[in-house]
């Protein structure tokens, strides 16, 4: 059998599913559905002059705490990308969440090679590189690819790993928390910015910090003196499609 003719099976099996399915069963589902949240994570990214850049979203659900995510294993952090990303993309109102500005997302190796969809919006989503997204060959096919289809990237959490040197030609931001800029802070933003990325002070937490990050050169910050992270929830937002 051809794939079109598989496609063909599956949409068929599909349609005779759906038909099974009781109206009221439907009606049920659907009002579960409505009220159940639908929460996301947003953080503003601001820039030198206090004006928000862009923002960023993560995941959240009733209950969850950040630090669970600690103990994922990469189903986990697949599924909780696609959370976020129909969350926001795939609401029909994202102009109320994103305000016109640009979205980073941090994505799992699955999205970068394009095993998992991401949404055909490379005018706002901003494809932040997961830090357990393993650096070969294949990761930077799939940033090219990527960026050749208008994506920008972004480079999270850098502190100078040889790893995260072969992602630079790659990306369009890099991100460097400020609580490792005390030891080796001109080196490493140095390099960071060696490719011509703009870069972002993360978990700016105190005046110091935002100082210091200042006098380093950044021009875009994030963290908890600046906007603490607010939980949206999108149950009430109509699906893209519907």
């Amino acid at each position: 059998m051809t794939s079109d003719g598989a496609d063909a099976t599956l949409a068929q099996l599909g349609a005779a599913v759906d038909a099974a399915i009781p109206r009221a069963l439907r009606r049920a589902w659907a009002q579960h559905i409505a009220h159940e949240p639908v929460l996301v994570a947003r953080q503003g990214i601001y820039s030198a002059h206090g004006r928000p850049f862009a923002y960023q979203f993560s995941y959240r659900s009733p209950g969850h705490h950040p630090e669970i995510a600690r103990t994922w294993g990469r189903t986990e952090h697949e599924r909780a990308t696609d959370h976020v990303l129909r969350a926001t993309f795939g609401r029909a109102d994202l102009e109320h969440v994103a305000h016109g500005r640009l979205l980073f997302i941090r994505c799992p190796r699955a999205h970068l090679l394009g095993e998992l969809p991401l949404p055909a919006r490379p005018d706002r989503l901003v494809v932040e590189v997961s830090t357990h997204a393993e650096v070969d060959a294949a990761a930077l096919t799939g940033l090219r690819r990527l960026r050749e289809q208008g994506f920008r990237i972004a480079l999270p959490a850098f502190t100078d790993r040889p790893e995260q040197r072969r992602l630079l030609p790659h990306v369009d931001f890099v991100k460097v928390d400020v609580r490792d800029l005390d030891v080796e802070g001109h080196p490493v933003v140095r390099v960071a910015r060696s490719f011509g990325a703009m870069l972002v002070a993360e978990y700016v937490e105190s005046p110091d910090a935002l100082r210091h990050a200042r006098d380093l050169g950044f021009t875009l910050f994030q963290g908890n003196l600046i906007e603490r992270a607010g939980v949206l929830d999108r149950a009430g937002a109509r699906l893209v499609g519907n």
